[in-house]
């Protein structure tokens, strides 16, 4: 199942988001889930009693998890004949996730690690192999398909990082790592941007990142269910290729097998002692060749600019596509 917020295009400016699920595999039509809950309690009122899915309105994705319902039981609407699905062509996506509670991002892919080390003359801490690092970024910033991104006041090196981002769709603490992968709804694209000379003078005093990565982050096209994706897991991932591309060229691929950790090894890190909050994201972090401080000399030459578009692909988990402009004023 393939979940997105969409609204069509020229709507006015305030219009809510719909939550809609897609009809096919490749997202061209999209079936809105209230106008499904509605036609079902009206070909069947006793759902309205037997279901709290059926008592109230589909409104978004952050609500329905609210209420204290995972995910997968969305698929109880899809047996709704729609009278008229919606082309994805005539749609504007939003964030899977509006407003989530918490975003917690890795750093799982060795090869990304092992060049941010070697660029300093050193090798990967031992601790990293043992221990699922992550840090908190800011969910005020969420962005999503085709929402703007700029560079922060005072940096000039705006780089993209390709990445996956795994939903908890459950209260959790303390889950083991064997399990923990049950508790996440679905699977999406994120695009972790970096203001790269913010973040080299923040490491420098070993705290952070902060003012170097908390100005965006941007998520989507849409929600995808791990049964999904089961025929393609390898090892800690899926083998599904991974892709970030700038102004149409290609520049980084990676595989999400590639993988250090699993999701179900960052579900225990970050579970450990706390509670994991429906709506919380995971970022996987940076998978190898996924930005431009690795391969920027050989493939760009430069960080990114406005009028530049940046699009992240990941196999089955659709593309992100994101222009980059001047700073507002």
């Amino acid at each position: 199942m393939k979940i997105a917020h969409v609204r069509e295009h020229g709507a006015p400016a305030g219009t809510p988001w719909r939550l809609a699920a897609a009809l096919d595999a490749d997202g061209t039509q999209w079936l809105d889930l209230e106008a499904a809950r509605r036609a079902l309690v009206a070909g069947q009122p006793a759902r309205a009693h037997n279901s709290a899915l059926f008592r109230q309105p589909i409104t978004t994705l952050d609500a329905h998890l609210a209420s204290g319902m995972r995910v997968d039981a969305l698929g109880d609407l899809l047996d709704a004949e729609p009278d008229e699905p919606m082309d994805a062509s005539a749609l504007a996506f939003g964030p899977p996730m509006v407003s989530p509670p918490s975003f917690r991002d890795f750093y799982a892919f060795e090869q990304h690690v092992g060049t941010m080390w070697k660029r300093r003359e050193m090798e990967i801490p031992e601790a990293w192999y043992r221990l699922p690092i992550f840090y908190f970024s800011n969910v005020s910033e969420i962005r999503g398909p085709g929402d703007p991104v700029w560079a922060p006041r005072g940096s000039s090196e705006l780089d993209y990082e390709l990445e996956v981002a795994a939903l908890v769709d459950t209260p959790v603490r303390d889950l083991d790592a064997r399990r923990g992968e049950e508790a996440i709804g679905g699977y999406l694209i994120l695009n972790d941007w970096s203001a790269r000379d913010l973040q080299r003078e923040e490491t420098t005093v070993r705290l952070g990142p902060a003012k170097g990565k908390d100005f965006a982050s941007s998520i989507g096209p849409w929600l995808v269910t791990p049964d999904e994706l089961a025929d393609a897991r390898r090892d800690n991932g899926y083998e599904l290729a991974m892709t970030a591309s700038v102004n149409g060229q290609e520049l980084s691929r990676g595989s999400w097998s590639s993988a250090h950790f699993s999701f179900g090894e960052m579900v225990e890190r970050a579970s450990a002692d706390v509670r994991l909050r429906p709506g919380d994201l995971l970022g996987s972090g940076t998978v190898g060749t996924g930005c431009l401080l690795e391969i920027r000399d050989e493939r760009l030459g430069r960080y990114l600019q406005p009028g530049d578009t940046v699009t992240l692909a990941v196999e089955r988990l659709g593309s992100l596509t994101t222009p980059v402009v001047e700073r507002p004023a």
